[in-house]
């Protein structure tokens, strides 16, 4: 049994003494532990492939901040690399890929990894992790959702926006709608095995869905969500499994998000929490959405605006406090710490 459930019950919409909160991207560059142990692994992708030291740092930020749960060490890109697409970091520059998707046929000779073979580092890190937390807060498990995994595949690296992977939207269909079967196969058989290995929650990171017209992302992005959503396991044990997904930018389509089947729907900073609980009529839960900008300001202004969106969630469970993005590298430790304390304190009244 988990000792701080909290973050569990405002997932699933059950009653919490307070709102839970965790950080996107909070085991990261901010904090001088995390810098220090990526020196000592050599690279990013290194410390991503070095479950020792992956959990030590999915553990850092629990040791600095009373936060509701653990986020697994991993990058999202991890699936198109067990593909064979050979991934690797510039500094600076973010990600690329040596061999990316542009032939038809090295799209129609693409294949679902098998996790336990060919991510085998990454279910170390969340097994060695879960058991580290001792069922203090949960663990949560991720990846990114087979558009997002499709556009980094496809263009070659990142982009602002991915004009190659758009092109072959519309040029050529039916490539990209093979790349997002194959991707969403991959996802669901990923996400299961970190269950498997003791992830408590799962999270769909949806990054660039929000680049899309409404019509593209309900064929491209929100179909294959709800296909991902459709195969995970929902129960582990006697353990429910509830899962979250996140379209940024995607508030124009909140609702279409919240019938995914999904438990939680992720919300960046544009979108106004109260007005997203009201469409949604609590069918899921809601998680963010605090603008990471906040965290540049003065402690007080931290506290005020974390106070500002759990009162405009109002009343009841049923919200998980986050940012509306990952947390920036040239945040404050101190002002995260901040964050962390203002929700725990102001959130009780609402409970």
């Amino acid at each position: 049994m988990l000792k701080n459930d909290t973050l569990i019950r405002a997932l699933l919409r059950q009653p919490a003494p307070y709102t839970p909160i965790w950080l996107m991207r909070q085991a990261g560059r901010y904090l001088p532990e995390y810098n220090q142990t990526r020196a000592r692994a050599g690279s990013f992708l290194a410390l991503c492939k070095n479950p020792d030291l992956a959990t030590e740092v999915t553990l850092q930020p629990l040791a600095r901040f009373a936060l509701d749960a653990a986020i697994v060490f991993s990058d999202i890109l991890t699936i198109p690399d067990a593909m064979g697409l050979g991934l690797y970091f510039v500094e600076g520059e973010g990600p690329k890929f040596e061999r990316p998707l542009r032939n038809e046929w090295e799209i129609r000779n693409l294949r679902a990894p098998d996790p336990h073979q060919h991510l085998r580092y990454v279910l170390d890190t969340v097994a060695q992790s879960h058991r580290a937390l001792a069922s203090e807060v949960p663990l949560i498990g991720f990846s990114g959702s087979p558009f997002t995994l499709a556009c980094y595949m496809v263009e070659g690296g990142a982009s602002t926006d991915f004009p190659v992977t758009r092109t072959m939207l519309y040029a050529r269909p039916e490539l990209l709608h093979h790349i997002l079967d194959v991707n969403s196969r991959a996802v669901t058989a990923y996400l299961n095995a970190q269950i498997e290995a003791g992830a408590r929650a799962i999270m769909l990171f949806d990054t660039w869905g929000g680049l899309l017209s409404a019509a593209a992302y309900r064929e491209f992005s929100l179909r294959y969500l709800e296909r991902v959503v459709a195969g995970l396991i929902r129960r582990h044990g006697a353990n429910a499994i509830p899962n979250i997904v996140f379209t940024k930018g995607g508030g124009l389509w909140l609702e279409d998000i919240a019938d995914t089947g999904c438990d939680a729907v992720g919300l960046d900073w544009t979108i106004d929490i109260g007005a997203a609980r009201q469409r949604v009529q609590g069918r899921v839960a809601l998680q963010g959405n605090l603008d990471p900008a906040v965290l540049f300001a003065e402690p007080a202004v931290i506290r005020e605006q974390a106070h500002r969106i759990l009162a405009a969630f109002g009343e009841g469970s049923g919200h998980v406090f986050n940012l509306g993005h990952g947390i920036s590298q040239f945040t404050a430790p101190e002002n995260v710490a901040a964050l962390v304390d203002a929700v725990h304190e102001h959130s009780r009244s609402y409970h």
